[in-house]
């Protein structure tokens, strides 16, 4: 969207990745969701291939603090920095961003 600055190396979302953006972050956390606590406000979190982000239609809400980093401060198991933790309780982040999907366009269409 016009005006929608990106960070230094990085390219500013079109109309559908920022619609996406903003649905997910209106849905909130999902690993909050999977706990027990919907609509939990939250951060969008890129996912990577090699290193690099996917884009940012593959992307998740995930709290901050909390589910993303610094989860220690509410007693949670967050992503960063310890990624293989966090997938041993929540999944994959490729099955939660189709869980996302799913929920958000169940969202969508009620």
């Amino acid at each position: 969207p016009k005006g929608e600055k990106a960070k230094p190396g990085k390219r500013a979302p079109i109309k559908e990745e920022a619609a996406w953006m903003a649905a997910i972050t209106d849905f909130g956390c999902i690993a909050c969701h999977l706990d027990g606590h919907p609509r939990t406000p939250g951060a969008v979190h890129h996912l990577l291939r090699g290193g690099l982000r996917m884009g940012h239609l593959f992307s998740i809400c995930l709290c901050q603090p909390g589910h993303h980093m610094d989860g220690a401060v509410k007693g949670v198991v967050s992503r960063h920095p310890d990624k293989a933790a966090f997938e041993r309780k929540y999944g994959h982040e490729a099955d939660l961003l189709e869980l996302t999907q799913r929920l958000v366009r169940a969202t969508c269409e009620s």
